[in-house]
C-alpha cells in the first residue's frame, strides 16, 4: 500500500508540473500573438485611413494602359481653360403710352405702375458668363456661339488671374462654335493639345473644366456615355459625345478632356428639366471642332460641302413600301435642280446605302459627313435604284448661306380622312404652290383619322403614288386602288418633299 501511495503522489507530482509548464507555454505563446498583433494594428489602420489619389487608366499604345492621377491631369488643363464675360446691349422700344408731363410725376407713375422713362426708349445691358478653352499660344480661344452672340463686349479671365479682353474672330451658329482672340500683350498661356475624339470609347473617363454658375474654375469627372448623338436639335449639325460628367449653366465652351490631358470635346448642353445638371451633357467632338475652327481663322467663315439633295429616314413602312432588302440607307426624297446630286444623275426615290465605303445609317450622320467633306470633294455613293445597286460619284459644291437640307420623318398610319380638291390656279396662289409642282392638293385632314396620324396636313399636294404621277384625283384613286400592302406616298410641303408610308 505504501509503495502504491508514493506512486501515486509521484504520479501527480508530474502531471502537475507538466499542466503548469504546458499553461506557461501557452500563456508564452498568446502574449507573443497579441504583441505581434498590436505591431501590426497600426500599419494596417495607418494604410486604410490615408488618403490616396485617384487614379485612372489610358491607353499608351495599342492594348496597353498606364495609371494617371487624376489630380495631376486637372492641374495641367485648368491654366487652359477661360472664363468668358460677355456684354450687349439691349433696346427695348415698347413700353406704356405717353402720358405727356404727368409721366414724369411719382405719384402718378406709381398709381399707373408706369416704370422709370415712360414709354421711351431705353437700353438695358444683358450680361452672361461661359466658359473656353485657350488653343493656341498667339491667344486664341474656342468657345460655344451662345456664349457669345451678339456681344457688344468681351473680357477672358485666365487662371492666374489676369484678365484680357477679346475680339470675335468669326462664330458658327449651325455647329454652336465661335473664335475669339485675346488682345495686347499675350504670353505665357498653356494651350491645351488636341486630343482624337474619334477614339474614344464608351466608359472612357472623361473631365469637364469650366465656370459654372459663375462661381469659378470648376472640374468634374464623369465618363463617355455615348457617341455620335445626332438628333437632339440643339443645332443644324450634330454629332455629340455624350458624358455624365457635370455639366451647369456657365460651363459652356469650356474642355472636355481624356486623361492624357488632351481636348476631346467642347462642352455645350444638357438635357433637363430643371436647368441644372441632370446627368445627361452633351460635347461638340474635337475632330468636328477643329476643322471649323481653323476654317473661320483662314476664311473668317465655315465652308460646308453641299450636295443638293432632300434626305429622310427609311422607316419598316418604307422599307416595306420599296421593297427593300437592305437593312440600312437613307431615302432620297427630293433632288434640286442643277445641283451636284442631280448633275451627278441621282434620282428621288433613289436609297443612299453607302459613302465613301462606309455604310451609312442616319441622316444627321450623313449630313454631317457631307459637310465636314467641304466643297469641290468628289465623293462615291452606293445607291439603290428599282432593286439594282449602281455606283454614283459626285463632286461636292459649297452650302448655299442660309440654305439647309432638308429632313423628313415619315410617319405610320392608314389612309382615311383625305379630302381632296384639283389644284386649281387660284388654289395655288392661295397655298403658293409653283407651277412645275404636279398633284393634288389636301384640302382637309380629319382629326383624329388615319390620315391624321399618318403625318398628311392641309395644304400637302400628293405628287406620286407609288412613283406613279398624280395630277388629278381621279389619278389618286386609280393608282391608290391598285396598290398593295404599304403604299409610298410622295408629297410636296412647303418647298421641300418628302414621302409618307400607308399601308391600305
Amino acid at each position: 500500500m505504501k509503495t502504491s501511495l508514493s506512486t501515486v503522489i509521484r504520479l501527480a507530482v508530474t502531471a502537475l508540473s507538466l499542466t503548469f509548464a504546458a499553461a506557461a507555454c501557452l500563456s508564452s505563446q498568446r502574449t507573443s500573438d497579441a504583441g505581434a498583433r498590436k505591431e501590426d494594428l497600426p500599419s494596417r489602420v495607418t494604410a486604410a485611413l490615408l488618403p490616396a489619389p485617384a487614379f485612372a487608366q489610358t491607353g499608351s499604345g495599342p492594348g496597353k494602359t498606364a495609371d494617371v492621377v487624376l489630380a495631376d491631369v486637372a492641374e495641367r488643363v485648368v491654366p487652359s481653360v477661360v472664363n468668358i464675360s460677355s456684354e450687349k446691349v439691349v433696346r427695348e422700344t415698347g413700353g406704356p403710352p405717353d402720358f405727356g408731363p404727368l409721366q414724369n410725376d411719382p405719384f402718378f407713375r406709381h398709381f399707373f405702375g408706369l416704370p422709370e422713362g415712360g414709354g421711351q426708349p431705353r437700353e438695358r445691358r444683358e450680361h452672361s458668363l461661359g466658359s473656353g478653352v485657350i488653343v493656341s499660344d498667339k491667344g486664341v480661344v474656342l468657345t460655344n456661339n451662345h456664349v457669345i452672340e451678339n456681344a457688344d463686349q468681351i473680357r477672358v479671365g485666365l487662371s492666374d488671374g489676369r484678365e484680357f479682353e477679346a475680339t470675335i474672330v468669326g462664330r458658327d451658329p449651325d455647329s454652336d462654335l465661335g473664335v475669339l482672340q485675346l488682345k495686347g500683350e499675350v504670353k505665357d498661356l498653356r494651350p491645351l493639345p488636341f486630343g482624337d475624339s474619334s477614339v474614344l470609347r464608351l466608359g472612357d473617363v472623361v473631365l469637364a473644366v469650366g465656370n459654372p454658375f459663375g462661381v469659378g474654375q470648376t472640374v468634374t469627372m464623369g465618363i463617355v456615355s455615348a457617341k455620335g448623338r445626332a438628333s437632339v436639335g440643339i443645332v443644324e449639325y450634330e454629332d455629340f459625345i455624350q458624358t455624365d460628367a457635370a455639366i451647369n449653366p456657365g460651363n459652356s465652351g469650356g474642355a472636355l478632356v481624356n486623361m492624357r490631358g488632351e481636348l476631346v470635346g467642347i462642352n455645350t448642353a444638357i438635357l433637363s428639366r430643371s436647368g441644372g445638371y441632370q446627368g445627361i451633357g452633351f460635347a461638340i467632338p474635337v475632330n468636328m471642332a477643329r476643322p471649323i475652327m481653323e476654317g473661320i481663322l483662314s476664311r473668317g467663315r465655315v465652308l460646308r460641302g453641299w450636295l443638293g439633295v432632300a434626305i429622310q429616314e427609311v422607316t419598316p413602312q418604307l422599307k416595306e413600301a420599296f421593297a427593300l432588302t437592305e437593312g440600312t440607307g437613307i431615302l432620297v426624297s427630293d433632288v434640286t435642280a442643277d445641283g451636284p446630286a442631280a448633275k451627278a444623275g441621282l434620282k428621288r426615290g433613289d436609297v443612299i446605302l453607302s459613302l465613301d465605303g462606309q455604310k451609312v445609317e442616319s441622316t444627321a450622320r450623313f449630313r454631317n459627313a457631307i459637310a465636314m467633306a467641304g466643297p469641290d470633294k468628289e465623293v462615291t455613293l452606293e445607291v439603290l435604284r428599282d432593286g439594282a445597286r449602281r455606283t454614283v460619284k459626285v463632286k461636292l459644291g459649297a452650302k448655299p448661306v442660309g440654305g439647309q437640307q432638308a429632313r423628313g420623318d415619315a410617319p405610320e398610319g392608314k389612309l382615311g380622312g383625305l379630302s381632296l380638291s384639283e389644284l386649281t390656279p387660284a388654289l395655288r396662289r392661295q397655298h403658293e404652290i409653283p407651277d412645275d409642282i404636279p398633284g393634288v392638293l389636301v384640302a382637309d385632314v380629319e382629326v383624329g383619322s388615319a390620315a391624321a396620324r399618318a403625318g398628311f396636313r392641309p395644304g400637302d399636294v400628293i405628287m406620286e403614288v407609288n412613283r406613279r404621277v398624280v395630277k388629278t384625283v381621279r389619278d389618286f384613286n386609280e393608282a391608290f386602288q391598285q396598290s398593295k400592302g404599304v403604299v409610298a406616298v410622295l408629297v410636296h410641303r412647303r418647298g421641300s418633299t418628302l414621302y409618307l408610308a400607308l399601308r391600305k
